[in-house]
């Protein structure tokens, strides 16, 4: 069995999920922990496969303790379907307690190590960003949004934290990289951290939502936390790991390197449509084949709009997944539903997300100054 490489800068491609329970000691979801958080779409329909120290945030829940959730995004480009999940995620756990704080971090140094791109634009597509997360349904009142490069507080901590690990543990988990992307990694760190300084209350548990292949930074940054339990009082962070969201062309993960393989929250309705209609399928070569045997919904990325992103109810569901499996569904009338389950959804979201764009100024404007401070 060849070693499997997590990479959160590149492509990642995961055919087995079962194997970064075994390679990297990632817990897999119990049925417990899915009734103790009254489990979403994501959890019941098992798109979160995997966990580290979920119980801290369900203790936190069940006892009225604070918390925080925590993730952030490289400002690239508008939200794709990766980056709505992760969004969903942080205001699902977000509002399983009034004692819950969401931090989201505008990844902008990490976007220039990693993509070459100048803070003029990261600031413009940072309130972009901002607006769809509120647009979502985060709780604005119990947010903190912030761009890495006005956080003085985040760079402090990177600086910090970069003497608890040497070019080899970083080349042990990250390979060869270029200089400026190790500093990412601790300057993450430090994002992730961030919820514990004095600043915001000092320490306390804190869940970070992720992609699958974003554990590398997580399994730094827990390593960096338990270095520093006993000067700064830090908990190592929790963690639930999403499987990756599959291309509309069927292979690895969407990404804005390719936009044709992705929908984004920002796509014209009738653009997303087309996608979707040139999507690839789990059908068969000819209708006379797929009516006597059936289609493959499990490597098909149009069944996963539906399974995933973009309808509730688990009967519809199990209806596309029955008609498709037994022939009696085809993929272009397929096609055709899912794509206007996809152009619904974005009307209403970019409706929503222009007027959450003044709200979205204010509060990056308004966390400036808190995350500035001196973190210890």
């Amino acid at each position: 069995m060849s070693e499997l490489q997590l990479d959160p800068w590149g492509t990642t491609d995961i055919k087995d999920y079962n194997r970064l329970y075994q390679e990297f000691g990632i817990s897999p979801v119990t049925d417990e922990l899915l009734a103790s958080l009254k489990a979403n779409r994501y959890a019941t329909r098992k798109f979160i496969f995997g966990h580290r120290d979920l119980q801290q945030i369900t203790d936190a829940v069940a006892s009225g303790r604070p918390y925080a959730v925590m993730s952030g995004i490289k400002p690239t480009g508008p939200f794709h379907l990766g980056s709505k999940v992760t969004a969903d995620e942080i205001i699902f756990f977000q509002s399983l307690s009034k004692k819950a704080t969401a931090f989201y971090a505008i990844a902008d140094v990490e976007a220039y190590c990693d993509n070459g791109v100048n803070m003029a634009e990261s600031s413009r597509m940072a309130i972009i960003n901002a607006a769809d997360l509120l647009a979502l349904g985060l709780d604005p009142e119990r947010a903190v949004i912030y761009k890495q490069s006005d956080s003085l507080a985040v760079q402090d901590l990177a600086f910090i934290f970069s003497r608890d690990a040497t070019f080899n543990t970083l080349k042990a988990i990250y390979g060869e990289r270029p200089i400026g992307l190790y500093l990412s990694a601790f300057v993450q760190a430090g994002d992730i951290l961030l919820p514990q300084t004095k600043i915001f209350g000092g320490p306390k548990p804190v869940l970070v939502p992720v992609g699958a292949d974003q554990d590398p930074h997580i399994r730094l940054t827990r390593d960096i936390a338990q270095k520093h339990s006993a000067d700064l009082g830090l908990i190592p962070p929790s963690a639930v790991y999403h499987k990756l969201v599959r291309s509309l062309k069927g292979d690895t993960k969407m990404s804005k390197r390719d936009p044709m393989s992705m929908i984004t929250l920002s796509d014209p309705p009738k653009e997303a449509k087309k996608k979707v209609l040139a999507a690839f399928t789990g059908g068969r070569a000819t209708v006379e084949e797929q009516r006597r045997l059936g289609a493959n919904p499990n490597i098909c990325p149009v069944y996963d709009l539906y399974l995933y992103h973009f309808v509730d109810d688990d009967g519809i569901v199990r209806t596309v997944h029955d008609e498709c499996t037994s022939g009696a569904r085809l993929c272009g009338e397929c096609k055709l539903q899912a794509a206007g389950y996809v152009e619904a959804f974005l009307q209403r979201h970019q409706e929503k997300r222009k007027k959450m764009t003044p709200k979205a100024e204010e509060l990056l404007e308004r966390s400036r100054p808190l995350v500035g401070q001196k973190p210890i």
